[in-house]
């Protein structure tokens, strides 16, 4: 085997997609900073232990693991931040008010999420902590929206679930409830027919309900006919009136945006605790942003607190993006003369590209456009700008 191919769903990044990430990841980072969000930067590899906290079997399945030559206990390279983030704020930053976090950083998958993903995303998001009321996840979600919009993605969907209403349902059967992790698996495949095989021997109301959890998708008025054909339980009705609250701010927030419920959507349900979103872009047909309410994750580190958040990849969300123009730029000859040096570090202070060439070769760029060259002027003693068209 060539000892320059690289693993599979593994790739480098050449340079004119590794500009586009890194101005995504500049931009929003800059955007969070607006809102209040301070940045953290958690290890690549800590412990199995504390990165599988809270995080459910699709983390522990995602995760690489090798062993520690100094302590020889089981490490873990970072599949998710998020749990990570919650660590850092349950037991490191301690604060007793509300604490707003963002990060961004590459994390590792065993395997990819998709056919053509790859298994080092670009994670970037932001949380919230220490807010149990909807206002927090009313401003993840706002967030999350402007963050998209400032890549360029106006024209979105915003699909919102709620973890409440399954957790409701199960609560009134021991059996549904010992099933809870293959009832995730069916109602996220929308597999009916697995549906009635599993919940057959189930009590009529809970069966009622679980089979009609996959249909119960597509615009907000989802929310009316699931008042209709759910059970009147507090949890479900707790469930539905947040997620209506969370679909009028969204609507309310900008033209062009479509605004959809699914309450069969359960990704993230083994770690959330509350209302979910996802986002869909036109280009894609996977979310390309996720986020909700996970209040209990942090209790593991020792302190439980509210907290609710968003996350997505920047490489995916930079494949969908236009190819960026070239910068204009100016070439200059290779040269120690003072005031050739001096006129280069002046231009390059304003911000101008200057790029020396080296003796012998030519410019050969992706990202610069030499529009203009620094040459001498006829007199041979000032050194100008010539427009080379």
């Amino acid at each position: 085997m060539p000892n320059w191919l690289l693993p599979e769903h593994i790739a480098d990044v050449l340079p004119s997609e590794a500009r586009k990430i890194e101005e995504l990841r500049r931009l929003m980072l800059d955007n969070f900073r607006l809102y209040g969000y301070e940045l953290v930067m958690p290890p690549l590899l800590e412990y199995v232990e504390s990165l599988m906290t809270g995080a459910g079997q699709d983390t522990e399945l995602r995760t690489f693991k090798l062993v520690d030559q100094i302590s020889g206990r089981m490490l873990g390279l970072r599949a998710d931040m998020t749990t990570q983030v919650a660590r850092i704020d349950a037991h490191l930053l301690n604060r007793a008010t509300v604490t707003r976090l963002c990060y961004a950083g590459s994390v590792l998958h065993t395997r990819p999420s998709g056919l053509h993903t790859t298994r080092e995303p670009l994670q970037i998001g932001a949380e919230i902590y220490g807010h149990a009321g909807l206002e927090a996840d009313a401003e993840i979600q706002e967030l999350a929206l402007a963050s998209l919009a400032l890549a360029g993605f106006t024209d979105v969907r915003l699909d919102l679930s709620h973890v409440g209403v399954l957790r409701a349902i199960l609560a009134e059967d021991a059996n549904a409830a010992k099933d809870e992790a293959a009832l995730y698996l069916l109602l996220r495949a929308k597999d009916v027919p697995g549906l009635e095989a599993q919940t057959a021997h189930y009590s009529p109301l809970v069966r009622s309900a679980l089979l009609a959890l996959p249909n119960l998708y597509g615009d907000v008025d989802v929310l009316k006919r699931a008042r209709e054909v759910l059970p009147d339980l507090p949890g479900i009705a707790k469930a539905l009136a947040e997620l209506a609250a969370l679909a009028a701010t969204a609507d309310n927030a900008a033209i062009g945006r479509e605004v959809a419920v699914d309450l069969a959507d359960l990704r993230g349900y083994q770690y959330e605790s509350g209302a979910m979103f996802a986002i869909y872009v036109p280009g894609l047909p996977n979310a390309v942003l996720r986020g909700g309410r996970y209040d209990h994750v942090g209790e593991a580190f020792g302190r439980a607190r509210p907290a609710t958040g968003f996350s997505m990849d920047l490489r995916e969300l930079a494949r969908l993006l236009p190819t960026a123009e070239r910068k204009h730029s100016i070439r200059a000859p290779w040269g120690n003369a003072p005031e050739l040096k001096d006129k280069i570090a002046e231009l390059r202070k304003t911000g101008e590209v200057v790029i020396q060439s080296l003796p012998g070769h030519s410019n050969e760029q992706d990202e610069f456009e030499c529009d203009r060259a620094l040459v001498l002027d006829d007199s041979g003693s000032n050194w100008i700008l010539k427009n080379l068209g």
